[in-house]
């Protein structure tokens, strides 16, 4: 019994020797014939150059060249967040852009800030610098907001913006240069003006400067890359996928709100939404002194909602594909 049990043991080994035997050569046969590739994402192609803010950069020099591969690699496969970027864009943009064109200042700074605070309106920082452009509070109050415990202008989108195009004006007056005058945002002129100084050069892309600041520049630039030609860039999206553009009508008040839950639901919102759309409130209630009045966005209510079949505005048909 022993030594049947012994043979048909040994049978049984050289049927299975056999099969891998010829599992494994026809195997290595099909690789032979199977062409060899490899997963791999592809690296994005550097532009030879490019204009911003009507002025032209290029990238033939290492530095120059390696600093926007590095920005541009990172927006194409950071794949989330750059979505929701250009979604933000479709209600940010339409605001600020009117805003720039008034007071003078380049469409494209419109980009500086998608990379202060990634078009979010109620962005804070470590640092403790707040709203759509990053303000601190000392730069704010100069800059004519008001910070206090009820009310913080840097989170409103028209005056932060106005706030800014002031600041960077004065900065392009000073440096002529927008890249240097978005250096000065990002590091602060009296920084920006003494590397000048103490590097010896006029063209402040050649500065050394910490790392978040010489990135700073060439995150405008890729982002704007990105923005402009999304499908090159790996991002499909659809009309109805942005975000939707809000209507609203301007309640100006002259007088001390004491409940803002009760002032949203006279006019036909949430609190919440209220405060969504008027971030600078930052109280339950709104003490309003003598000859001073504010201005609050109120959205239509047929604005709040996605229907289907609903004309959807695009405000750059170059975001979208149909």
């Amino acid at each position: 019994m022993k030594k049947q049990i012994l043979f048909i043991t040994l049978i049984a080994a050289l049927v299975v020797t056999a099969v891998l035997f010829i599992s494994s050569d026809n195997l290595e046969k099909t690789d032979q014939v199977r062409p060899k590739v490899m997963s791999m994402t592809s690296s994005v192609e550097i532009p030879d150059k490019m204009i911003f803010a009507g002025e032209t950069y290029t990238f033939e020099r290492y530095d120059m060249r390696e600093r926007l591969d590095r920005e541009l690699n990172s927006f194409t496969y950071f794949h989330s967040t750059t979505l929701l970027l250009i979604k933000r864009a479709n209600r940010i943009f339409p605001i600020i852009e009117p805003i720039l064109k008034q007071y003078g200042i380049p469409n494209d700074i419109k980009y500086l800030a998608v990379i202060e605070s990634s078009l979010d309106p109620r962005a804070v920082s470590p640092a403790r610098a707040a709203g759509l452009w990053q303000f601190m509070p000392t730069t704010a109050t100069e800059s004519g907001l008001e910070v206090s415990a009820e009310v913080d202008e840097r989170y409103s989108i028209e005056k932060s913006t106005v706030a800014a195009c002031n600041y960077l004006k004065g900065a392009y007056n000073k440096y002529g240069s927008w890249s240097a005058a978005a250096l000065s945002y990002n590091g602060g002129q009296g920084r920006i003006t003494s590397e000048l100084r103490n590097q010896q050069t006029t063209e402040s892309l050649d500065l050394w400067l910490v790392e978040e600041t010489t990135r700073y520049f060439y995150r405008m630039l890729a982002i704007k890359l990105v923005f402009e030609n999304p499908p090159q860039y790996g991002f499909i999206i659809r009309p109805h996928q942005l975000h939707k553009p809000i209507d609203f009508k301007d309640v100006t008040v002259s007088t001390s709100i004491p409940n803002l839950v009760s002032f949203a639901k006279q006019n036909g919102l949430t609190y919440a939404q209220l405060k969504d759309f008027n971030s600078w409130l930052r109280s339950t209630k709104l003490n309003v002194r003598a000859s001073k009045s504010y201005t609050f966005k109120i959205p239509t209510r047929e604005s709040l909602y996605y229907k289907k079949n609903e004309g959807f505005k695009v405000h750059d048909m170059r975001w979208v594909t149909e």
